[in-house]
């Protein structure tokens, strides 16, 4: 069975335990109304990506 050579420092462990935490999503503004959501995505709300209407969003 193998065993480590060296002991794992409690920075390097300490470093591998922070990659797996977790990170609040980030928001964009949208310039037309001002709505709040998620950055590379069509805005539920009005259906706007980039400017352009993408979806027929019915209120």
């Amino acid at each position: 069975m193998a065993n480590p050579k060296r002991k794992t420092s409690k920075r390097r462990s300490a470093n591998r335990r922070a990659a797996n935490a977790f990170v609040a999503p980030q928001f964009a503004t949208d310039p037309t109304d001002g709505t709040l959501f998620r950055p590379h995505r069509v805005n539920p709300k009005n259906g706007m990506y980039r400017g352009r209407q993408v979806l027929n969003v019915e209120v």
